[in-house]
């Protein structure tokens, strides 16, 4: 009596095999933060300044699960305080202008450039939860 052994089969993999398939995370991030829906790249994700909507009205991809919290507000502050702190140390070195002519300058420029910043932000952080599936977005809630 001879020992056979069992047959190994390998299985090809391919998008369809695996429901839940890689997303491209910077793809996701540059669609968010031009505020349009990570998936389809097509419909609006915010129906208010920085309220998101329900879903995208092309898709359907539903954005009630995301948790965009209090990160875009940091990045914001690390943005634009990356670009104003040495561009006012600068100025304060060579020139020192008065503090009340700084303070008419950077105070306004910073307030503009966060509420500039503000809603692309927080559009690419929903892009990266949808592309990491976080909260919501990888268990059956898109369509």
């Amino acid at each position: 009596m001879t020992l056979t052994t069992p047959k190994t089969f390998t299985k090809t993999w391919t998008n369809s095999a695996d429901p839940a398939a890689k997303r491209d995370m910077w793809n996701a991030m540059k669609r968010g933060f031009f505020c349009r829906c990570p998936n389809c790249g097509e419909g609006k994700m915010f129906r208010a300044f920085l309220k998101t909507a329900d879903h995208c009205d092309r898709c359907g991809q539903e954005f009630t699960g995301h948790r965009a919290d209090d990160l875009p507000a940091y990045l914001v502050i690390v943005i634009v305080g990356h670009i104003v702190v040495p561009i006012a140390l600068w100025i304060e070195t060579n020139y020192s202008p008065s503090v009340a002519l700084q303070l008419a300058i950077y105070l306004p420029i910073s307030l503009i450039m966060s509420l500039w910043l503000l809603q692309p932000v927080k559009g690419a952080v929903v892009g990266l939860q949808w592309a990491l599936r976080m909260h919501g977005f990888g268990d059956g809630h898109e369509h």
